[in-house]
């Protein structure tokens, strides 16, 4: 079964410690989903998890293996959906998903599952409309798109839901579980709302460094 892993892991942040002795473990089909105050450092776990920063100690471990010793293999196994929605404003919906996905994969279903994408996220109606055009709500509905255009085992999502309605959270939270049936992981960092079915929970507030809560 694949597992995904930490274990005494440290965050150092502006010469700031931002957790330390951290340690976490998520298998297929598994979601853990990080709390904790402002500031605890779940923006910058996902960070570390998803390879766009180091830890200052501790090992990340893919089915045994270091992620340190491939870290392009780690990248292409993951989505890493952050605050940053990164829609191109000149580029209409369904172009900024394609340019997306294509980076992750091509093929002749590209175009086919960027539609499925939009549709699933109820924005395939904007397929057309320029990204500047959109309300921040329609923004975070094409930035959460991209994790369903292109396959990747690893979701990591930094507060998905901010700015979301209900139904675009319905929504979500519908490909969190298909994902998940189908073997996938998932870690999201969450302020409140109900959690995925069954998901582990990460208080980071547990290991903030003494004198630097």
């Amino acid at each position: 079964m694949t597992t995904f892993s930490g274990t005494d892991l440290v965050c150092v942040r502006s010469e700031r410690t931002v957790f330390a002795g951290l340690a976490f473990e998520v298998r297929a089909g598994g979601a853990l989903v990080l709390v904790g105050p402002n500031g605890s450092g779940k923006s910058s776990l996902l960070r570390l998890l998803a390879g766009l920063a180091r830890p200052a100690a501790g090992n990340l471990i893919w089915n045994g293996e270091d992620v340190a010793e491939d870290a392009e293999a780690h990248r292409g196994r993951l989505h890493y959906v952050g605050h940053d929605d990164a829609v191109k404003p000149v580029l209409t919906v369904a172009e900024n998903l394609t340019f997306w996905a294509a980076l992750r994969a091509d093929g002749d279903d590209l175009g086919a599952r960027t539609v499925a994408a939009l549709d699933a996220f109820g924005i395939g109606r904007l397929a057309d409309v320029p990204g500047r055009f959109l309300s921040a709500g329609q923004r975070r509905r094409l930035a959460l798109a991209r994790v369903l255009a292109a396959p990747a085992t690893l979701w990591l999502l930094d507060e998905p839901r901010t700015v979301l309605d209900a139904e675009a959270q319905e929504m979500l939270d519908a490909a969190i579980a298909r994902h998940r049936d189908g073997g996938g992981m998932v870690v999201m960092a969450l302020h409140g709302g109900d959690r995925p079915e069954g998901a582990a929970t990460l208080d980071l507030s547990q290991f903030a460094a003494r004198g630097h809560a």
